[in-house]
């Protein structure tokens, strides 16, 4: 397999300051690209502003002679998007693959999402998606290429690996997947792909005690979906701790029960329903 590199490329990641987003950027400024660095710098609830936590990223990547330049736009804002575009288009002339890695946790139950932090988690997990892939895909059409890497998660796409209060955070993660799929399909007859990534690490977002959870094990399967690489689009690709597996929406067999189905008999097949189809060899 030839070397997965990033010459003459230039790569957005969002959320980059810290954790899962600096592993990545260092990786893909390691193998060449030009990365910019992303980061408002807020604090774990979303407040505040410290440019220092970006420009420390840019600085550890120059001394390793790497190529990379700090934006710190807050993705509340919904021109955040464009402006970042237009910020990597300035300083690196082209935009050939945008990380969406940024994001929020509120802990709250149902009663406590106020509408104040709904918007506030809506803002940054579904709307700065959103905003960002409208603003890329223009150029990535011109120049007849572009990788999109948006970023979901297993706490919502498994009641069994959820806990208590991440209504709003679920609802933000999956929405990405629904964006992926739409932008795959839209972009289906160019060489744009879009796909997620589903990180399992230990970051101050959802903080977990074990050290083994490295985000700098999650980031080689980011680089790949950055990169010339990958020709998939339309998949989840789950990393943590070094180990990995590739995800998609899969329909059970169908049953069919004609036209006089009954409740009765929905409730009777149940099961069948929800065993996988067998895969096609």
């Amino acid at each position: 397999m030839p070397a997965i590199r990033f010459d003459g490329q230039a790569v957005v990641v969002t959320g980059a300051g810290r954790g899962l987003g600096a592993a990545y950027a260092r990786l893909i400024a390691a193998r060449g690209g030009a990365v910019v660095v992303h980061d408002a710098g807020v604090a774990q609830d979303g407040s505040g502003f410290d440019p220092s936590v970006a420009d420390g990223v840019v600085a550890e990547i120059a001394a390793k002679g790497g190529t990379a330049a700090a934006c710190y736009e807050n993705l509340e804002d919904p021109a955040a998007g464009q402006r970042i575009v237009d910020f990597a288009l300035t300083r690196f002339g082209h935009l050939d693959a945008l990380v969406h890695n940024a994001g929020l946790v509120v802990f709250a139950n149902l009663e406590e999402t106020t509408p104040a932090v709904w918007d506030r988690m809506i803002a940054i997990g579904v709307d700065a998606a959103f905003h960002l892939a409208r603003a890329a895909v223009p150029h990535m059409r011109r120049q007849s290429y572009g990788r999109i890497v948006l970023t979901t998660s297993g706490r919502a796409m498994r009641v069994e690996d959820c806990v208590p209060g991440l209504v709003a955070y679920s609802t933000a993660k999956m929405a990405q997947v629904g964006l992926m799929v739409g932008l795959a399909a839209e972009l289906a007859d160019t060489d744009i792909r879009v796909n997620a990534i589903s990180p399992v690490a230990a970051t101050r977002v959802l903080r977990r005690q074990a050290p083994e959870l490295l985000p700098d094990l999650v980031a080689p399967a980011v680089a790949f979906l950055a990169s010339q690489a990958c020709t998939t689009s339309g998949a989840v690709l789950n990393a943590a701790g070094g180990r990995f597996s590739a995800g998609w929406w899969n329909r059970a067999e169908v049953v069919d029960l004609g036209s006089t189905a009954s409740p009765e008999e929905i409730a009777a097949h149940w099961r069948r329903f929800m065993a996988p189809a067998a895969k096609p060899e």
